[in-house]
């Protein structure tokens, strides 16, 4: 495997030892995993723990009005979500051993609907949404707790075309690849949601739909939090070969920073 070389002197006991440091010269995939509302990095933990034993670099964070963040919850707008995920992308993608061109995003109810966005302001390559939460433009500077429920709801049981609000254009305009897992007893995101998403994915170089028999939107039951694990490290490291397959990775300087 071809490296990367640099003398380095480590100092010692008032003295200094010469090595040569040696780094693989290929960037690898990275990713930004974004939990749902009222959640935190803890739930992604897991998963973003076997996608790195995948030879990943992944990075959760609690967006604020979360864990303890900055913000309180009922003050924080979507727009704020948005630079939340946006700041957390730029983190890693600055990282010197990621992959800029390979970069993924797992989003979880209101995070997948952040990570959709995220798709029209950043690179992404891959997307990986559970249960995906859906919302009208209208009142995008209103504190996201503050939403009328009703709406929001009304809005998610109505079938909405690829261009109906700022999520879903960003899905029609989006080309990389998907996954959509869904809840089958999901009292928050319908299929009717689920479907205005996949209607929207036209031009994505794969779409993957899955539906997990029997979970609530929560997924509270061990047994269904397994499943979607291993539907996504599973689909993950598909992805990852086949992007290593097809496009083997050069160093540069502009890749790296």
């Amino acid at each position: 495997m071809t490296v990367e070389e640099g003398s380095v002197i480590v100092p010692v006991a008032g003295q200094h030892l010469r090595g040569t440091l040696l780094a693989p010269e290929k960037l690898i995939p990275g990713f930004l995993f974004v939990h749902g509302w009222g959640g935190n990095q803890e739930e992604d933990l897991d998963c973003a723990e076997e996608i790195a034993r995948l030879g990943c670099l992944c990075f959760t964070f609690d967006l604020r009005g979360h864990a303890g963040s900055d913000a309180r919850q009922e003050e924080v707008t979507r727009q704020d979500g948005l630079r939340d995920v946006i700041a957390a992308y730029d983190f890693l993608a600055a990282h010197p051993l990621v992959d800029r061109s390979a970069i993924g995003v797992v989003g979880v109810s209101y995070g997948g609907y952040l990570a959709t966005l995220l798709t029209a302001e950043r690179s992404v390559q891959w997307l990986g949404l559970r249960v995906p939460a859906l919302y009208p433009d209208r009142e995008w500077e209103t504190p996201k707790a503050l939403l009328d429920k009703k709406k929001v709801r009304t809005y998610r049981n109505r079938f909405h075309g690829p261009r109906r609000d700022r999520a879903l254009t960003a899905c029609a305009d989006f080309e990389g690849h998907v996954l959509i897992v869904e809840s089958e007893f999901d009292a928050h995101v319908p299929h009717t949601a689920i479907a205005s998403y996949m209607g929207a994915f036209h031009h994505a170089g794969s779409l993957s739909h899955r539906v997990i028999r029997g979970a609530d939107h929560a997924m509270r039951a061990p047994e269904d939090r397994k499943t979607y694990k291993t539907l996504l490290i599973h689909w993950v490291d598909e992805m990852v070969r086949a992007a290593r397959r097809s496009s083997p990775q050069r160093r540069s300087a502009d890749s790296a920073g």
